[in-house]
């Protein structure tokens, strides 16, 4: 973790991010592809650590809706496969992905969710990057273990009505089951329960672990406990990626 020896502990939004230090140095930015299993929190860690490194989040899903809402000819092309109920193929994903990263805002830096998925991806990934002149920095590994994600993920209920998510441990509603934002009905997600949960695990493990064993060998890969409080795993996040930005 980083030192916390100043008088008063400063929030991440509060501190000169290692981004703005860098660009007035004259130093390019970090480019990141975070991976971890579903539950690790790579979401909210993806916005913290893009905010203070001052890069685009760009996640596989934000892509698609992009591309489809838009009416590219990418998004017309995937749209038909996800209507058709079939997975999009990896050519589509991996040509919006090239387009994506050609824009001017990802030139500095970006950090990558969802993206690559297995080892072919990943070369693409170099492709891209090679073509545009530069290289991946680093793999950031959310690592949690398996009960911990399954204590987080089975035990979060949704509103139906508003959609806000609550936890039964962690943030709970003021009266159960019942939304203190809209009052409506929380219910309990099918793919939140823990046996579906546990096997959401082991299908990551199957198909995310040749991944991270691969840019593990090409000495790429960091792995970062992302166990605690929120903040605590953000500062944690940071001083693994500081590094890697100057």
């Amino acid at each position: 973790m980083l030192a916390l020896d100043q008088p008063a502990r400063q929030s991440v939004r509060e501190r000169p991010t290692v981004a703005a230090k860098a660009n007035d140095e004259g130093k390019r930015r970090v480019r990141v592809v975070l991976v971890g299993p579903p539950g690790a929190g790579k979401g909210t860690q993806a916005e913290f650590i893009a905010e203070h490194f001052d890069i685009p989040k760009i996640s596989t899903g934000d892509i698609f809706r992009s591309n489809v809402s838009g009416g590219s000819d990418l998004g017309k092309l995937a749209k038909k496969y996800m209507d058709a109920g079939d997975l999009v193929p990896d050519e589509v994903t991996n040509a919006m992905v090239r387009d994506r990263l050609a824009q001017d805002d990802a030139k500095a830096g970006f950090l990558l969710d969802g993206f690559p998925r297995n080892i072919a991806q990943a070369y693409e990934l170099d492709s891209m990057l090679g073509d545009l002149g530069t290289t991946l920095d680093v793999v950031l590994d959310l690592e949690v273990d398996n009960e911990e994600v399954v204590r987080r993920l089975s035990g979060r209920r949704l509103c139906k009505k508003c959609g806000h998510v609550w936890h039964v441990e962690f943030d709970p509603p003021k009266v159960e089951d019942v939304c203190d934002k809209c009052g409506g009905e929380l219910y309990h997600r099918d793919d939140d329960y823990p046996e579906t949960v546990r096997h959401r695990l082991d299908v990551y493990v199957s198909q995310t672990r040749p991944l991270i064993e691969f840019y593990d060998q090409r000495k790429q890969l960091v792995g970062m406990d992302a166990h605690g409080p929120v903040e605590d795993v953000t500062e944690r996040a940071i001083e693994s990626l500081a590094a890697f930005a100057g």
